[in-house]
């Protein structure tokens, strides 16, 4: 059950699928630079492997401590393995994008990916293996969504920033 709010932005979907989808994770972690700006940053397009995870954590995490936010660090962390794990298992697509922004006291992290298959938070139970991830996205965050664009969908999560 997604939560409140989301507002679809296709012009950065689109600018994603702009993107050659040949990009790799290396050139997606050398141009980290533009998302440093709290104002917002890029889409960076990753390949559709379970190692991408591994760098969408560090950059994910870069981005957190740069904004004087280590107190979401965790939180941060695992909440973009689980969106990235859904993209990377559950879309067929190639490549995937990360986005993250941060203004009036608000930490956005978007999975951006190709499918418009919607995902579904699924009932958990205590000796389930799999199939937590977006009830631990809905647990953790303050709030979070999906949004349908012309081409796939961006899913997300907010955090507050202030300590908590």
């Amino acid at each position: 059950m997604p939560g409140r709010g989301g507002v679809e932005q296709p012009q950065r979907a689109e600018a994603a699928a702009a993107v050659p989808a040949a990009r790799t994770e290396a050139v997606a972690a050398g141009a980290l630079a533009p998302l440093a700006d709290p104002s917002g940053g890029e889409v960076h397009l990753l390949t559709s492997r379970p190692e991408s995870a591994a760098t969408a954590r560090r950059l994910s995490l870069t981005l957190i401590r740069r904004w004087g936010l280590p107190h979401l660090a965790d939180t941060v962390e695992l909440l973009v393995s689980e969106l990235v794990g859904n993209a990377v298992r559950h879309t067929g697509a190639r490549t995937f994008g990360l986005r993250m922004d941060y203004k009036r006291g608000w930490v956005r992290v978007e999975v951006w990916d190709p499918s418009r298959a919607l995902p579904c938070r699924m009932p958990v139970r205590e000796m389930d293996t799999s199939g937590r991830g977006l009830f631990l996205v809905g647990e953790l965050s303050d709030r979070w969504g999906v949004d349908l664009l012309a081409r796939g969908k961006t899913t997300w999560f907010e955090l507050r920033a202030a300590e908590r």
